[in-house]
């Protein structure tokens, strides 16, 4: 392990240091290039069309239809065991002897990881300013119905995964569409479906996964250190050089390295986060019933700047649509992993994470917004996006930027840590399972830290976010076609419980 740290430090020091000197003519010829794909691809994928002054994408209204159907199909799946999901997490069902490598929590940390990040604190500032505070309420009620969808494909995820001959464990939708469909008489349509899958996962793990966490991340710690008068301004390929080293010694162990720190970091930075948040809330104890009926009524008369309470309407979907990534089918890669020789008890467990992603930790950020008056004050501060966020804590905590960048950058490499594990899985299902094939993905991945550190690539990031959400189309059809797989086994479940043969551990 040490010698390919010691590699990539090596090359990488030697060729980025080189290429940061033409960093901005790499930029504009890659620009050129990529531009016309990207605009072609990122047009299609987010083709959107416009209702009362609002735009609807049609991405999001496909996760929507996937998250309403999977909930009501299942019966309210995300209430009725919500409890016996957290029961599920702790650990009170565990059996050491099941098949897999990480623990419940653990699988549930490493999914987090990928979801929790710069969009808890940035994109739900631009919700809100664009849709007004009553686009909290529709981001709520998104993350509830996304509950039910993220609960199917983990489960699914689970049921087809392949055990290695080496005791590790590959799934996600790439092998239940492959293995699921191929058991509906599909062989042929979920093979295609699946290397789709894959392809469009491995470029939104280096893109959106990667170099635009390792980018954003980079801005906000050069802004607490001093901005353009800063030692590291433009020093974006050291920054993305320490940060890949970083990186590669916690991913080069594979899962269970990567769960181990997940599963502490996670926790971590997501209790700095949320006690920061509900001590201003708190702050403004008095606020927060106003605050609230502001939040339900401007739901549906809001004084959004675009779709009165339709815009509202559509910005809190996308907003928790973008975050907690139900229906992308990225999250059953790192549930797949799971120590449980029932798939529906993972299943169970990962509705725990829009819970935590959009209607926790997305709330606090958007209570936080409006309590403290930054949202009143936009106007005047002309503050967005992670700015409004800071400025909100700030007008509390006046040190608070400084624990936000920190923050920003826990919650950005957490995100690449999911994200590399998503992108290994999809290349060693398309190229094989083998050290060799791994390592390559490994460093590729930790490369383009340093890229995505060092330049501004809008186009190549624009299509890398077109691949994320071009893996939802796969993955929602199949969710469609196996639904009733997971019914039946939810249903042995439920029968198992109530027979008493499933029962906590001592």
């Amino acid at each position: 392990m040490s010698k390919l740290v010691n590699a990539v430090v090596v090359v990488s020091s030697l060729f980025f240091s080189n290429l940061a000197r033409a960093n901005e003519g790499i930029d504009a010829t890659i620009n050129s290039v990529l531009s016309p794909i990207s605009d072609i691809v990122a047009g299609t994928v987010f083709y959107s069309f416009s209702i009362a002054g609002a735009d609807i994408k049609i991405i999001v209204l496909w996760l929507i239809a996937g998250a309403v159907f999977c909930t009501f199909y299942f019966n309210f799946i995300n209430l009725t065991f919500f409890k016996h999901a957290l029961d599920l997490v702790r650990g009170k069902y565990d059996n050491p002897d099941d098949t897999g490598e990480v623990t419940h929590f653990q699988a549930l940390a490493t999914a987090i990881s990928g979801t929790v990040g710069l969009g808890n604190i940035a994109g739900v500032a631009v919700a809100v300013t664009i849709g007004g505070p009553g686009a909290t309420f529709w981001m709520i009620l998104a993350g509830f119905l996304g509950m039910s969808l993220k609960f199917c494909e983990c489960t699914l995820g689970v049921k087809y995964r392949q055990i290695n001959s080496d005791g590790s464990v590959s799934g996600g939708p790439m092998y239940y569409l492959s293995k699921g469909l191929e058991e509906k008489g599909m062989a042929f349509f979920g093979k295609v479906l699946a290397i789709f899958f894959s392809i469009c996962c491995i470029g939104g793990s280096i893109g959106g996964g990667n170099m635009f966490q390792a980018n954003q991340s980079f801005q906000q710690f050069v802004s607490v250190t001093g901005g353009e008068n800063s030692f590291w301004a433009d020093k974006g390929w050291l920054f993305g050089l320490i940060l890949a080293v970083i990186l590669g010694t916690v991913i080069i162990g594979g899962i269970k390295s990567i769960a181990k720190v997940t599963s502490r970091l996670v926790p971590f930075m997501a209790i700095i986060y949320l006690v920061a948040g509900l001590v201003i809330i708190l702050f403004h104890v008095t606020d927060i019933p106003d605050a609230i009926i502001r939040i339900i009524s401007e739901a549906f008369a809001p004084s959004a700047v675009t779709g009165g309470a339709l815009g509202a309407l559509i910005i809190g979907f996308q907003r928790a649509a973008f975050s907690n990534e139900a229906g992308l089918g990225s999250a059953p890669i790192a549930h797949s992993a799971v120590k449980s020789n029932i798939p529906v008890t993972q299943g169970l467990v990962s509705l725990l994470e829009p819970f935590i992603d959009t209607i926790i930790i997305c709330t606090v950020t958007a209570l936080v917004i409006v309590v403290s008056g930054a949202y009143d004050e936009q106007s005047i501060s002309g503050a967005t996006g992670i700015a409004l966020t800071s400025v909100a804590f700030e007008k509390t905590i006046p040190w608070f930027p400084y624990v936000l960048a920190l923050a920003a950058i826990l919650f950005a490499f957490s995100t690449m840590i999911a994200w590399s594990y998503y992108g290994l899985k999809s290349w060693t299902y398309l190229f094989g399972k083998s050290s060799l094939s791994e390592n390559i993905f490994k460093i590729i991945f930790c490369s383009f830290v340093i890229i995505g550190s060092m330049m501004s690539l809008g186009p190549v990031l624009d299509l890398s976010d077109s691949m994320i959400f071009l893996m939802a189309i796969a993955n929602i059809v199949g969710i469609y076609i196996l639904a009733g797989v997971v019914k039946k086994e939810i249903d042995d479940y439920k029968s198992l419980l109530s027979s008493g043969k499933i029962k906590k551990a001592d």
